[in-house]
This record gives C-alpha cells, structure tokens and sequence, in this order.
C-alpha cells in the first residue's frame, strides 16, 4: 500500500499538480490539506477522471481536507466529536482495506504569544484523546498530514534561529511528541534517521528551495504493527519546483500489506 500526503494550499489552483503526480506515482491513497474550497465548488468531477474515490470536506478561502484512493472507504467521519469546535475542514478519518487513516490538517498557531497558538497546543491535546476513543496503539493505523511541527533540529534549517517559531517552540514539539507516545512511529525517521530532508520551503524566502532552507512539517507516521511493515518513504521535491507550485510538496510512504 502506497500512502501520500501533500498541503495542496489550494486544489483547484494546484489542479494539473495533482493530477499528474496521480498519473505518474499511482499511490493507493493521497491525503490532501488546505484544498481552501468549500464542499460546493470542490472539482469532483475532474478529479473523479483520475479514477479515484474522492472523500472531502472543505470551506472558503482556508482550510479544508481530502483523501483520494483507490478503494471506497469502507467508513469515513468528519472533524472532532468531543462537543467542542468540530473542525470538520482539518480532521478526515477513513477506513480502507480495515485500516484506519486519520488525515489532519494541524492548526499553525501564528505567534507565540497569540491565542491561536494556545488554540494549536490543545488541538493535539483533543486529537490524543480522539485516537484514545476510536483507535487503539496496538492494531494498524496511519495519521499523516501537514502538523506544522518540525520535530527535531535537523528538521529546520537554521534551528537555533527558530527556537520561538509556532513550528518549532518547545511546547509545540512536546505536544506533537505526546501524539507520538500514544503509540505512532515517523516512518520517514524510523527508516532514515539521520537523513535531513524537508517538505515545505517558505514562499516568502526568496531562494528558499534552491537553498534548501526548509522544514519537515509534514509527516507520514503509523502504529508499531504496521510501521514494522514500510520499505520505503520518499519526498517527491520535484512539484515544488511545478509552475505555480505549492510551498508544500508530496511526502509517501510504501507499505508491505
């Protein structure tokens, strides 16, 4: 089972990206954030071309979340269930082949001392206690998506600068190392520990690919008894480097089940 996951920061403006790299890598199941549609103006038919079961929700101008694959889920929910602030456009859960994918887009948190980036650290605190209800740390599972956490100093470039960066904070990365203790693995880190390699290069950092001054926000990460069974993760840079490209680009995963 091939697994993807790309910030798409707008669907239908990256559109030809998505459909190519369909084309071209085949993955069994393509998770995607910040599509920043809402569910009535979402290209469904185009993207149904590609032949592949498209599960969404969405909203204007921000947000949003898909998966993409190539077997209807056998479940699907939406957004949290803990009657707080549902967040329908940043949380998707499926079940494919038995095996529950959670698909998150994790909020960014803006400043250190702002409320939204206190809003960020129990946003993980509510995801912990969401895995603790509908899944279990001993049977397969995936969550991956863009956390907007850099987990370790070779995840940033420039690290030491970034020490009050909402992606990099200490806070942040031990709430995002309090999801993993649940019971999730890095797969990327688990094959690759000491391979520095990022998925998201700053628009606003002119040069900032040709650089490689970038993060690793986006993470691919599953429970011990799948995680033992992934061969290999790549990062495809190449559609960073697209016409019109995302500041994102696609993070996989191959698993042997």
């Amino acid at each position: 089972m091939k697994i993807a996951t790309f910030n798409v920061n707008s669907l239908r403006k990256r559109l030809p990206i998505v459909l190519d790299w369909l084309a071209t890598q085949k993955p069994d199941v393509l998770c995607l954030q910040e599509t920043k549609v809402q569910d009535s103006e979402f290209p469904l038919l185009a993207l149904a071309e590609s032949g592949y079961e498209i599960t969404y929700r969405g909203m204007k101008s921000y947000n949003g979340v898909a998966i993409l694959s190539r077997e209807k889920p056998e479940a699907a929910a939406y957004g949290f269930d803990d009657g707080g602030e549902s967040e329908d456009a940043r949380l998707l859960r499926v079940v494919i082949k038995g095996i529950p994918i959670v698909n998150t887009y994790v909020p960014q948190g803006f400043e250190i001392d702002s409320p939204k980036y206190q809003y960020k650290l129990s946003w993980f605190n509510r995801l912990r206690r969401y895995f603790e209800k509908h899944m279990s740390p001993s049977k397969p599972a995936i969550w991956c998506g863009d956390m907007n956490v850099a987990p370790r100093p070779m995840d940033v470039h420039s690290p030491e600068k970034h020490l009050k960066h909402v992606c990099y904070h200490e806070d942040a990365r031990r709430a995002y190392e309090n999801m993993l203790a649940w019971g999730f693995q890095d797969v990327f880190v688990k094959l690759y520990p000491d391979r520095r390699q990022y998925t998201f290069w700053d628009y606003r950092a002119p040069g900032s690919l040709e650089a490689n001054k970038g993060w690793r926000i986006d993470h691919i990460l599953a429970t011990a008894s799948l995680a033992e069974h992934c061969v290999r993760v790549e990062v495809d840079v190449e559609p960073r480097r697209a016409k019109d490209p995302s500041d994102h680009t696609f993070l996989w995963a191959e698993f042997s089940v």
